[in-house]
Order: structure tokens, then C-alpha cells, then sequence
């Protein structure tokens, strides 16, 4: 008896846009109920590829096959009605209309065929979110509401409202905690054993590990290797496919003295004292010396990001202060955070932290504008050279000031956002998950980045969802759990298990 054929294969899957040849002849073959890790750094082209087997791109050449057909994917909407359904990083959600309503966005259910019926979609939307693990989700809430996991969740209850046998999931673990990432993995065990095929992205290696069963690497957008087993390829051997080199996952060392002895003795730049917002934290307390970097550990939902955006004037706090050099900010004023020295680079970099059509010179100037003016008009020659020369301190590649900035890889588009403060000469940074959606290669370089920009003076206050890289990059940590910080301590004095033990249990607030 003849072997199943696989259920999906590409093969000599070419794809070219002008001055760029995204895919030259990738190859991938996916079996029903397995989960197939595609990886790559940015730029290697698994985004083209997942978009070319959407139906989002036509391949200029190359052929596709499913369940031993070959077919064409003329468009999305091809692809789903085959069975195929892609949750992309950057979710492509409808703010304004309800969780039900983006569920069965375009194949809603329907009386009479052109009545829809509200009642039963919002019952099948409940029950696919209890299905996913989150029956708390308002079918009739507007998505606009939600935080970035409940999104990601929602974006997977519409992958499933169709009759769905692969779906791609492109770094969809990255705005979840821990136990969100568990609650993930159940789930695709749950689809992997109906006979659901998944292909997964992601730049958490140890991921692999855990839920893959073979790997595809690109690079430069060639399939480097095809279907290597998963869990018995070593790491290193899948940096090296990726970067074309042997990447060590280090951190770089901390300066002397940052914690202790004359780092101890500077006055801090920033003091938060007692900074609270209803309902989201409290009592929080902390000082930042030049030169230090202090992480924020906890899980998503215990306020790190929030402490941030109040920090910086984003959100107005209902109690407490915040203090650079002594002196007391206003509260809820971006514009007093800036001029007082505070920059922020947020978790969401697209929406909130880059204007995407715009250049980069544009991108980076975007808090100097005023240092340009003359006269009431802008002296571009003056503002692209000072820009120029910030993203050359960062090393930010490719080195062209005119490009568009979504033109960039994501560790490039985080560089362009520091650069903007370098340039406006800031004296705290306020780092919100700044590896998110950062290939293994680039973490590395930013990495190097946040360290000497401490070591040449800046206060930085720094938070990761990922807890190696809160330990490895930070000299002091404090954790937090319901919005109250409940431990802290020297970096060098913490292991991951001890920060998941105090987020998971937590203790009495210090």
C-alpha cells in the first residue's frame, strides 16, 4: 500500500520584487498532523513564503501541491477554502467591531442567505474562545479592547471557524506569558492529533524543542536545510544554518562597580516613588543610577508595560511620582517626560514607536524636529546628517537614510528607535520587550547596543517577557506580580526558576 502523500509541498518556489529576489527555489513539505518549524532570520523570506502559500503573493515560479494536487492560490481567499489559514505576527484585526464579528469576518453565518444572524455567531465564537482556553473573551467586545494576547487568541479562533487542515503560526507565542505559551502548545497538540498540519514560526529556539517535530531553515532566501528532525538537531548547528556563522548566546559583561561600590554612590537619574494607576499597579518604588540597567520580570498582565507608559507620561498615574535628577515630572505628560531626558522604545514598535512610510532620517529626527528649523522651514541636509550619524553610531544596516523604515529588519527598526533618542540626547531609556520579532543573529547586536549606551551614561529600565534576557542584560531586578513589586535583588543573584517561582506564587510586597 502506497504512503499517504504529504499535504502540502513546495517546490522551486521563486518569488522576485524589483531590486530583490525574495525566495530563489525553496523547498517545503509538510505532513497532516505534524507541526513543521519554519526559521530563518529576518529577511530570509519565510514572511514571502507564508504570504505565497496564503495566496497573498503569485510565485513567479515553482509549483505547489496539496494532498498530492497541484494547485494554484490565486488569492486568500483560495487558500482558505482549501483549508489553509495564516495567523500573522502583525494580526490583522478590525479594532472597531466585535470579537465575533472578526471571527466570521467574510463567512458569517447568514438567514435566508443575506440575514446575518448576530445570535449565532457570537454563540460560536464562545465556543470556539472556550475551546482555545478563554472563555472569559466577550464574543461582543470590541476587539480595539483587548490586550495583545487576547488578540492573539482571537486571531486563532478565526483560523479555526473554518474547516481548517494547516495553519501558520508566525511568532505566536510572542506577546503570551508562560502559561500562555503552555495554553498554546495544548492547543496545537489538540490540532496536530485531529490530523491538523501547523506551520510554525518563531525565534524562541527552545520552542522548537518543545513542539516541533522537523525544521526548515532559510536564509537569504534559500532553503539552507529541509526537514531536520527537531528535537535531536543540535542548536548550534541551527544558528550556524541560519547566520551563516556560530552564534554564542551571550550577554555582554557588566562594567564594574554598576551594582555596588562607586556605581552605588551616583545620585539616581530617575526615582519612582509610590507610582500607582488604579487597577493595573501600585506602590511601585525604584531608582536608576547612570550607567545601570534595572529589568522588570513578570508576567504579561502584572504591569510592566503599564509602569513604563507612566513613566513616560503616556498614562496618568493615581498615585505617586516620578523624579529626573530630584525634580518631580508632571504626570500624564509625554512632553515633560522628553524634555526632562526620558525616551521609550514600546512593545509594539510598528504601531507605536515607527512611522512605517517614512525614512528612516525621518524616523529617527521625529523628537529633534525643532533642532532643524530655521526660519520656519525644515534644513533637511542638517536633520539627514545628524540622523545619519546616530544610525551610524548603532550600526543600523543597510546604511541608506532615505529608505523606508518598514523597509528594515525588526532588530534595524529597533535601532532606528534608539537612534531617535541617542539624537535627542536622552538620559533614561525605557525599553519595553526590545528583542520582540529579533532573529537570533541581531539579538546578539542589540544586546551590545543597550550595554554600551549604559555604559556611556544612560539609565535604562528594561522589560522582556523573556526571563534569561532580563537576568542577562540587567545589574538589578525587580519582579512583580498583580502590580506590586514582590522581590528584589542583583541579576547576578537570580535564576530563572527562582523569578518563576516569585511571579507564579509571589510573596510579600518589598
Amino acid at each position: 500500500m502506497a504512503p499517504d502523500p504529504p499535504l502540502l509541498t513546495m517546490s522551486g518556489i521563486t518569488k522576485s520584487f524589483p531590486g530583490v529576489r525574495a525566495l530563489d527555489g525553496v523547498d517545503l513539505e509538510v505532513a497532516a498532523g505534524e507541526v513543521h518549524c519554519l526559521l530563518g532570520q529576518n529577511g530570509a523570506g519565510k514572511s514571502t513564503l507564508i504570504k505565497v502559500l496564503a495566496g497573498a503573493h503569485q510565485p513567479d515560479g515553482g509549483t505547489i501541491g496539496w494532498r498530492g494536487e497541484r494547485v494554484v492560490l490565486g488569492s486568500p481567499l483560495a487558500a482558505m477554502r482549501l483549508g489553509i489559514a495564516t495567523i500573522y505576527q502583525e494580526l490583522d484585526l478590525v479594532d472597531a467591531v466585535s470579537v465575533a464579528e472578526n471571527v466570521y469576518l467574510g463567512h458569517e453565518p447568514t438567514r435566508a442567505g443575506f440575514v446575518v444572524r448576530r445570535t449565532d455567531e457570537r454563540a460560536a465564537t464562545a465556543r470556539l474562545l472556550a475551546r482555545l482556553g478563554h472563555p472569559e473573551i466577550d464574543p461582543a467586545r470590541p476587539v480595539g479592547d483587548l490586550s495583545s494576547a487576547q488578540r492573539q487568541i482571537v486571531s486563532m479562533a478565526r483560523a479555526l471557524s473554518h474547516d481548517v487542515r494547516l495553519i501558520v503560526m508566525d511568532e505566536p507565542s510572542a506577546a503570551l506569558d508562560p502559561d500562555e505559551v503552555d495554553n498554546l502548545f495544548r492547543i496545537v497538540g489538540e490540532l496536530t492529533a485531529d490530523g491538523v498540519a501547523v506551520i510554525y514560526i518563531s525565534h524562541r529556539l527552545e520552542e522548537i524543542r518543545r513542539i516541533g517535530n522537523r525544521v526548515t531553515v532559510l536564509k537569504d532566501g534559500r532553503a539552507v536545510a529541509v526537514g531536520l528532525p527537531a528535537a535531536t538537531t543540535p542548536t548550534r548547528e541551527i544558528v550556524a544554518l541560519m547566520t551563516g556563522r556560530n552564534v554564542e548566546y551571550v550577554f555582554p559583561g557588566r562594567p564594574p562597580g554598576a551594582v555596588s561600590g562607586e556605581g552605588a554612590r551616583r545620585p539616581p537619574v530617575l526615582t519612582v516613588e509610590g507610582l500607582g494607576r488604579d487597577g493595573e499597579f501600585e506602590g511601585v518604588d525604584l531608582a536608576i543610577r547612570p550607567g545601570e540597567i534595572v529589568g522588570l520580570a513578570g508576567l504579561v498582565g502584572s504591569g510592566r508595560s503599564e509602569i513604563l507608559e507612566t513613566i513616560y507620561g503616556a498614562r496618568r498615574p493615581t498615585g505617586g511620582r516620578v523624579l529626573v535628577d530630584g525634580v518631580p515630572l508632571r504626570p500624564g505628560s509625554v512632553g515633560a517626560a522628553v524634555r526632562a531626558g526620558i525616551g521609550l522604545a514600546p512593545e509594539e514598535r510598528k504601531a507605536q514607536g515607527l512611522l512605517l512610510t517614512e525614512s528612516v532620517t525621518r524616523n529617527v529626527s521625529l523628537a529633534t524636529l525643532s533642532r532643524f528649523a530655521r526660519a520656519g522651514w525644515l534644513d533637511r541636509r542638517a536633520e539627514r546628517a545628524a540622523a545619519r550619524r546616530a544610525t551610524q553610531e548603532l550600526s543600523l544596516r543597510p546604511d541608506h537614510p532615505d529608505a523606508p523604515v518598514r523597509t528594515l529588519s525588526g532588530g534595524n527598526q529597533q535601532k532606528a528607535v534608539l537612534a531617535r533618542w541617542l539624537l535627542r540626547g536622552c538620559r533614561v531609556l525605557l525599553l519595553d520587550e526590545p528583542t520582540r520579532g529579533v532573529d537570533v543573529g541581531a539579538r546578539a547586536d542589540l544586546y551590545a547596543v543597550i550595554r554600551r549606551l549604559a555604559d556611556e551614561g544612560l539609565a535604562v529600565l528594561l522589560v522582556s517577557s523573556e526571563i534569561p534576557e532580563v537576568l542577562g542584560l540587567a545589574d538589578r531586578v525587580l519582579v512583580l506580580r498583580e502590580g506590586r513589586v514582590v522581590h528584589r535583588a542583583d541579576a547576578r543573584d537570580l535564576d530563572e526558576h527562582r523569578v518563576l517561582d516569585l511571579v507564579m506564587e509571589g510573596s510579600t510586597p518589598v
